[in-house]
């Protein structure tokens, strides 16, 4: 009887356990094929800013004669800027191609929302009409803040408040402890990542002679 009983048991088990390890091999596959895409997009997104490189001198914009310049384009920078924006979290966001390739890296990771945000907050922090103030503040609450808002950052409940009384009358500072907070995020996490990550390394190499050549022409 008693073995009779262990038998069940025994089978029973390898029911369940059957299934589970399907489920595993599952999860393991949509797990490669999800890193598989991420490296394809970062690969894809590093082209484009590689070969974004049109009337530019230096890593710096080149204007184009008849045209305003509204959206630049820079170069692609030398192996040894790259490295540099290894120094500091500081070092990458003072460099516009840096903000460039970390954003691209933060899509990947699905995060972009955290630069957006910390953008807009360095725009807001430069502007002086106080009716343009307003309506900037409430789009950034819109877009970033509010619950459920469309790129929704990561910030505690009181921060959120606290911005949110602010909106009426905002002054240049409301969204200070947000965008130190998101700096924060990024600095520890996503950028140690974006250093070790494959799209940042592919930067770091030195240019092929024919791509000199070419930027010298």
């Amino acid at each position: 009887m008693t073995s009779a009983m262990f038998l069940a048991i025994q089978h029973n088990c390898g029911q369940v356990e059957r299934p589970t390890i399907g489920n595993c091999q599952k999860n393991e596959e949509k797990r490669g094929k999800m890193k598989k895409t991420i490296l394809k997009d970062w690969k894809t997104r590093l082209s484009y800013f590689l070969q974004n490189s049109q009337n530019t001198t230096n890593g710096s914009p080149k204007n184009v004669p008849g045209k305003k310049n509204k959206k630049q384009t820079y170069c692609r920078p030398t192996p040894e800027e790259a490295l540099a924006w290894s120094c500091t979290f500081d070092d990458l966001l003072a460099n516009k191609y840096g903000v460039a390739a970390f954003r691209a890296f933060l899509k990947s990771e699905f995060s972009e929302e955290n630069i957006e945000f910390w953008l807009a907050c360095e725009d807001f922090k430069k502007t002086k009409s106080p009716h343009k103030l307003t309506t900037k503040a409430k789009k950034i609450y819109d877009e970033f803040i509010e619950k459920e808002a469309p790129k929704e950052i990561n910030i505690d409940f009181q921060t959120r408040e606290a911005i949110t009384l602010t909106l009426q009358e905002p002054s240049r500072t409301c969204f200070g402890a947000a965008q130190k907070r998101v700096y924060s995020l990024m600095e520890n996490n996503s950028y140690p990542r974006f250093l070790e990550s494959e799209f940042y390394q592919e930067l770091c190499k030195p240019m092929p002679q024919i791509t000199r050549e070419s930027q010298a022409t």
